[in-house]
């Protein structure tokens, strides 16, 4: 789910759904290849897809991608063959998507319905159906402590949801139009960007609390990730933010240490904690790769129409971004993963 801003008014814009066919391709002509610390990525397969929303999430321990189609299905991906394998059925304009690794749980916001689906890695199948309301945003999972956490974009709350019994247990209040939510399992802390004032909200995961609120310099934060090795968040600012940069913040200080230079706009962000690398989604076409021990760009690959969501796996040090369609373009997700010698 994309949100625009007129004012203070803010408008979801989904681009829509997935497909049945994947093939593996080789890098475009030209692609840029990063290397850092004996790390080498490149594009190494195109997944096609039918539909698309933007929004993936992959489980590390199963080497599974899920990607929202903003219908009422969710794509589900073979980390191992890059095709789709399978498709479930959910709710109505399925668009956020969070996977629990620990558990192998798929949490999908289904914004028309205003419901989340909890669905069964293993037989792929709807097990829960959790009502919320039809303003949910992005979702993230602790799975350490097995609690999900669902943004309220207009209720300007964070939903806190047992995953053992599929109930909300909190509500938290946070800044205005909260949107995008990540988590730190290893020390149970959440993050959530606010619009009013623009700033990273901070919040304990042991009460339920806000600890520290950080500002943003670069205007509207959009996309959170975290590299919980590091104690590290990246954040950035999207459409209503200004400049081309992704916020370095420390976790311990709740500070921002840094910007790092990344494409004009960017949508997503995601962070392999297993090699220190930084992905994140420019909707020119192309991903920023981060360096996290030296905060400097590594570069800039190109992968297809209008990037908008990444997921990362420090499994297999692959990275998926779903391309959203533009005007007719083709839709997939780019893969992202070691250099073919």
């Amino acid at each position: 789910m994309r949100f625009v801003r007129y004012g203070m008014i803010l408008i979801g814009v989904a681009v829509t759904g997935l497909a049945p066919a994947a093939v593996a391709a080789p890098p475009a002509a030209g692609q840029t290849v990063a290397r850092s610390g004996g790390h080498c990525i490149e594009v190494t397969a195109t997944i096609p897809l039918a539909h698309a929303s933007g929004e993936i999430a992959v489980n590390p321990n199963t080497n599974t991608v899920y990607a929202t189609t903003f219908g009422h299905k969710v794509i589900v991906i073979s980390g191992r063959t890059n095709k789709v394998v399978s498709m479930i059925s959910v709710g109505r304009n399925a668009d956020a998507v969070a996977v629990n690794p620990a558990t192998n749980t798929i949490y999908v916001g289904n914004s028309r319905d205003g419901t989340i689906s909890v669905i069964d890695g293993r037989t792929r199948t709807v097990v829960a159906t959790i009502p919320l309301g039809r303003d949910e945003g992005h979702i993230a999972v602790n799975p350490a402590t097995n609690t999900i956490y669902v943004t309220h974009l207009f209720a300007d709350t964070v939903s806190v949801i047992s995953g053992r019994t599929n109930t909300v247990t909190a509500t938290i209040p946070v800044a205005q139009f909260p949107q995008s939510v990540a988590v730190d399992p290893k020390t149970n802390t959440i993050y959530v960007t606010g619009m009013g004032p623009d700033e990273v909200t901070v919040i304990s995961g042991q009460t339920n609390k806000i600890v520290a609120h950080v500002p943003f310099p670069l205007g509207t934060p959009r996309a959170l990730a975290v590299n919980p090795a590091t104690d590290t968040v990246y954040a950035v600012p999207g459409s209503d933010g200004t400049g081309s940069s992704a916020a370095v913040i420390s976790g311990q200080t709740n500070t921002v240490v840094t910007n790092i230079p990344v494409g004009d706009m960017p949508d997503g962000v995601a962070v392999n904690s297993n090699t220190n690398i930084i992905y994140v989604a420019n909707p020119n076409g192309s991903v920023s790769v981060l360096n996290g021990q030296t905060n400097k760009p590594l570069a800039t690959i190109s992968v297809g129409t209008a990037p908008n969501g990444v997921a990362a796996d420090p499994k297999t040090n692959r990275a998926y971004v779903a391309n959203a369609p533009t005007d007719g373009s083709p839709i997939s997700v780019s893969v992202l993963g070691p250099c073919r010698l």
